[in-house]
């Protein structure tokens, strides 16, 4: 898709596009080795914040260049499922941050 945007653009949208595709797998596999479950949770925020920073440049892009729109659909609504299940996975670890551990909690006696 990108390698239809001209070559005015290999130092500036295409690498923009190219990094931030690059980026977001890249802070989930990196969250994953973290050992504890906030660390994993700021990558994914990380990760997401690309997955953000890559919509807005393929808006630009599609005003610009793109020209087979279909092809921006498909492209648009992977990307917004990525986002969805990144929000969720977020959302259910900062969840289980905030239950008390069962080994640190206190007897009521």
């Amino acid at each position: 898709m990108i390698e239809s945007f001209p070559d005015s653009e290999r130092f500036g949208l295409r690498s923009q596009i190219s990094r931030c595709a690059v980026s977001i797998p890249s802070n989930i596999a990196e969250g994953c080795s973290r050992s504890s479950e906030i660390d994993f949770a700021r990558f994914l925020e990380i990760s997401l914040g690309s997955c953000y920073e890559l919509e807005t440049q393929m808006i630009i892009a599609k005003e610009k260049f793109w020209k087979d729109h279909k092809d921006y659909i498909n492209t648009t609504a992977l990307l917004v499922s990525q986002q969805r299940m990144t929000t969720a996975l977020i959302t259910k670890l900062k969840q289980s941050l905030k239950k008390p551990s069962p080994i640190t909690q206190k007897p009521l006696a």
